[in-house]
Parts: structure tokens; C-alpha cells; sequence
């Protein structure tokens, strides 16, 4: 009899079970889930400079920053966020950066919608940390909207918009000859509306003749809205009264100035060597009038493997002029390497005289830089 209730009993139990596992569903997460990347980056540096006056020696966190990438049907999107000290010690900034998508069905013609970097130069668009230097160069920051010369908030170069590219002519080396790119975007920077209700228009046009060769032109027409000049008022200082009735100073708000600027370009990038020239010019009127309306700059480097995929050896030479004149110029000879611990984890030296000629003493215009970063990704 026990025999018997203790069968039963099994069979009860084997039979529940296998109920249970029919009733057991499996959740299918979607594709587009599925296809989630998450990635990022960290940038942590020292620099150190003997500009008289200005002297300065810190650590310092350059940048992090956290990417997420995804598709969904013929549609790429990315979404990444920065945090940065570009306030200053102590006033760390949070922001978006990139949020877009793209439709990439075909590689001839692609449409990008959101806010992702200007169709405006070969420097603007490369990753911090492939750029290779303690930061892009001067022209590419002060005309490429990033720190830039109107007086646009820091934008890593990026602004709101729409953008068709494509490349074109397939070579038999797989790579192709042609490549064209235009945008459309409100002309103010990052996370920011159109303030004048009038556009950017941006566009570059490169041929790549060989695999690793690109020779470009690129062109930028467009406005900054609401401008502001700060001026001092004539008033002021011809009066007699005491007290004196007039302000020291006249703030003017624009509503649009006028940017014109382009830009030549050429680069060799294969097998780890990599040489970049880049030559911009803007006309229009900056954020400090007094410079006039027009600026220039230029930039050429190479970066040559000493060690293959492990020790890299660099040199840059750099001018910016914000006046378009050789008695405000900024003038840098760079030298450093760059060491691979990992694919994923590199540090970065440099050395860097200076010409700055917007100092005002000519005595003091030359002065040491250094620069040395721990770049990861993840």
C-alpha cells in the first residue's frame, strides 16, 4: 500500500511538472533591443605651461563621455552624453551631445536627421582620442563651432539639423572615389533653437584617388543669432559731469551677423601613418568686434609608428590668426608619442613651444606647454 501511494504520489508530481514547463513562456526581446550597443570613453590628463602671467600645472578630467548605437530596420541611431569639466575645476558640465539617426540603406545617398557633427572639415568629425593631440586644433576650435570665434557656446562641433552624404564610384580595392556631404542646421550650436529663424548651410565635397588618400573642399554660409557687443561709450568719457550720468559702456544685441567660411583639406591615413593639412578662412564679424571681420588658420601633422600598433611618434605645427593678421597670431611646434598598453588603453605625451602673439609685452610672446593623458574606452 505505501508502495502504491508513493508511485502515485511521483507520478502526481512528474505530471505538475511538465505542466509547469508547458506553461512556461519565453519573453522575445525585439530585434532593435537586441541591436543596443553601449560604449564610452574617459579622458584624464595633466598639463602644465610657463605663460607668463598665466602660469599652471594641474590634473585635470578633459572628458567622458557614454554612447549608446542602434538600428532599427534600415535606420542607425546613436544617442551619447558628455561630462566635462569645461567650466572649471568644480563645475562639471552634463550634457547631450549627439542624438540622431540615419537612414543607411544605400551607401550613395544617406539621410541624417538630429543634432551630430558639421559636414565642415576632416579634423571636426575625428574621435578625440584618434585625433591624437591634447586637443584639436586651434583653427579647427575657433571655426568649426567649437569653442568658436562667434562666441557660440562650446559645441564639439556639432549643431541641429539635417544632412544627406553619400559615396560614390566603387573602386576595385573596395573603397570609393567619391564622397559629397551637405547639411542644413539652425547655425547656434548644441542643444540649442534657432534664434534668428535663418540657417547654416554646410558642405564638402573629397575625392580618394587611391585607398587612404582624401582631398577635399568643404564651404559654410550661415548666421549667429542674437550676438552681443560690449563697447565702450564715447559719451562717457567726453562728459563733464560729476557724476558722471552716462554708462562706461554700450551693450549691443544683434539679432543675425553673417559667417562665410571654407576650408581645403588633405590627409593620408593607412597602415598607421597618418598626415593631415587643413586650411580655414571666415569672414564675418566675431563676438569681439575690434578684431575686424575676417580670421584664418592652418594646421599640418604626422603621426608614424616607431613600434607597430604600440609606440607612435608625432609632430604638429599650427598657426590661428584671429584677425587674419600675423600680429595676433598664435603659433604652436608640437612633438610627443603615444604609448598602447591595450587597443583600448593609450597615453599620450607632448611637448609644445608657443608663439602667442596676442600677448601684449613682446618679451613674453614664447612659452612652454606640456600635455600628458590617460585615454581609455570601454
Amino acid at each position: 500500500m505505501k508502495r502504491l501511494l508513493t508511485l502515485a504520489l511521483c507520478a502526481m508530481g512528474f505530471a505538475l511538472t511538465i505542466n509547469a514547463q508547458e506553461e512556461k513562456k519565453t519573453i522575445e526581446l525585439p530585434q532593435w533591443v537586441k541591436n543596443i550597443k553601449v560604449s564610452g570613453y574617459g579622458m584624464l590628463q595633466y598639463q602644465g605651461q610657463d605663460k607668463e602671467g598665466d602660469e599652471s600645472n594641474s590634473f585635470n578630467l578633459r572628458l567622458m563621455r557614454l554612447i549608446l548605437d542602434g538600428k532599427i530596420g534600415d535606420f542607425d541611431w546613436r544617442a551619447q552624453v558628455q561630462g566635462t569639466n569645461v567650466k572649471g575645476p568644480g563645475e562639471p558640465t552634463v550634457q547631450l551631445v549627439d542624438l540622431y539617426a540615419e537612414w543607411v540603406k544605400y551607401p550613395e545617398f544617406r539621410v541624417k536627421a538630429g543634432q551630430f557633427k558639421r559636414a565642415f572639415t576632416f579634423e571636426n568629425p575625428t574621435h578625440p582620442i584618434t585625433q591624437g593631440w591634447y586637443s584639436y586644433a586651434n583653427v579647427i576650435n575657433a571655426l568649426s563651432g567649437f569653442g568658436d570665434r562667434t562666441g557660440e557656446k562650446s559645441s564639439g562641433g556639432r549643431d541641429i539639423g539635417i544632412q544627406v552624404q553619400g559615396d560614390l564610384f566603387p573602386a576595385a580595392d573596395g573603397h570609393r572615389l567619391l564622397h559629397y556631404q551637405v547639411g542644413v542646421y539652425n547655425g547656434e550650436g548644441i542643444n540649442s533653437k534657432d534664434k534668428d529663424n535663418k540657417k547654416d548651410l554646410i558642405g564638402g565635397l573629397w575625392v580618394a584617388p587611391v585607398k587612404g588618400l582624401r582631398i577635399g573642399a568643404f564651404g559654410w554660409t550661415g548666421t549667429r543669432g542674437e550676438m552681443t557687443w560690449t563697447e565702450p561709450n564715447p559719451d562717457y568719457w567726453l562728459s563733464s559731469y560729476v557724476p558722471n550720468p552716462y554708462p562706461e559702456t554700450i551693450t549691443t544685441t544683434l539679432t543675425s551677423v553673417r559667417k562665410n567660411r571654407y576650408a581645403l583639406s588633405a590627409e593620408w591615413d593607412k597602415n598607421e601613418y597618418t598626415f593631415r593639412a587643413e586650411y580655414l578662412h571666415s569672414q564675418g564679424y566675431g563676438a569681439n568686434r575690434d578684431l575686424g571681420d575676417k580670421a584664418d588658420g592652418w594646421y599640418v601633422f604626422g603621426i608614424v609608428p616607431v613600434v607597430k600598433s604600440k609606440l607612435h611618434a608625432k609632430a604638429r605645427y599650427q598657426c590661428y590668426r584671429d584677425n587674419k593678421e600675423w600680429n595676433r597670431a598664435k603659433t604652436m611646434y608640437e612633438v610627443g608619442l603615444k604609448y598602447y598598453f591595450t587597443k583600448n588603453l593609450q597615453l599620450n605625451a607632448e611637448y609644445a613651444r608657443v608663439n602667442d602673439r596676442t600677448i601684449v609685452n613682446p618679451d613674453k610672446h614664447n612659452y612652454n606647454f606640456v600635455d600628458v593623458e590617460l585615454d581609455f574606452r570601454f
